[in-house]
């Protein structure tokens, strides 16, 4: 992982190397959280990239269901807001 991720404490491997619940991010050469957090993108810009990255290797139609979802909130919010 790149950036600048500081390892908990006792830890030699830093949050960012580690992925709970599989392993669909583990063949990305960059997580999607870490593409997010480094560009300053909100939080249904990150999802759309998450489910995208992750689709083929873990939700497959139903994760590009979800990116969709999050890109039709985008769409509202910026056609609708005041």
């Amino acid at each position: 992982m790149s950036g600048n991720w500081r390892t908990t404490k006792g830890s030699t491997t830093s949050a960012m190397q580690t992925q709970v619940g599989g392993d669909h991010y583990k063949s990305l050469k960059i997580q999607p959280l870490e593409y997010a957090l480094a560009n300053d993108l909100g939080i249904c810009e990150h999802a759309v990239i998450k489910y995208v990255s992750r689709w083929k290797n873990k939700g497959h139609v139903d994760d590009l269901r979800k990116a969709r979802h999050y890109i039709d909130i985008l769409i509202e919010r910026e056609c609708c807001e005041d």
